[in-house]
């Protein structure tokens, strides 16, 4: 989708000198105002075109290669991690079907209501489950950055979001994205057809 204007449901957004983002939520600027500058992107290997993945702790656990996904309209969560935790019990049943970009579709095994934890923000986030390869072990969607107000920004490879505490925020894993990058180049080099 394309928008026009400065204005888009009550979020202004300006630039200055491509070099900072502003993202105000009020008419003036305050502290807790969610900027990005260039030195957010010091110590990264530029240019890039890297993904988002963060880690994320989700109950107790640490999962790494969670995909933050702006353009994804739910959270989703591999079948093989809630086994991995023995939380497959905890399901609740439900059959979604689920379709992407390229209008394949999976059929979802249930939904699951899990805490993640972002920088000490809790939040009781609810899940698709899926079960086969999908390469991340998580794509966090619309509903938890918009529950959580998480600003994601992928040349930055850094989310932020405000926080009693001030805005706090969670670093790329740029690697874990480039990583992520080749095996799916590798796989889709290996499922060509010739006609």
């Amino acid at each position: 989708m394309i928008f026009g204007g400065n204005d888009i449901n009550g979020v202004t957004y300006s630039a200055a000198n491509n070099t900072k983002v502003l993202i105000t939520h009020n008419k003036r600027l305050q502290e807790d105002d969610i900027t990005f500058t260039e030195e957010d992107a010091d110590g990264l290997l530029l240019p890039h075109n890297d993904a988002l993945v963060i880690s994320l702790n989700v109950l107790d656990f640490k999962i790494k290669r969670v995909l933050v996904d702006p353009g994804t309209s739910v959270n989703i969560i591999q079948w093989r991690v809630l086994g991995q935790a023995k939380l497959t019990g905890s399901i609740i049943p439900a059959t979604k079907l689920l379709a992407g970009f390229n209008l394949t579709s999976v059929t979802t095994r249930g939904d699951i209501l899990l805490l993640t934890n972002a920088e000490e923000v809790m939040k009781t986030t609810l899940f698709e489950v899926v079960d086969g390869y999908m390469g991340y072990t998580i794509i966090l969607g619309r509903p938890w950055l918009h529950e959580t107000k998480v600003v994601p920004s992928t040349y930055h490879q850094l989310l932020k979001f405000p926080t009693p505490g001030g805005i706090k925020q969670i670093r790329g894993d740029q690697p874990a994205a480039r990583e992520m990058n080749a095996i799916s180049v590798s796989s889709s080099k290996g499922t060509e057809h010739t006609s």
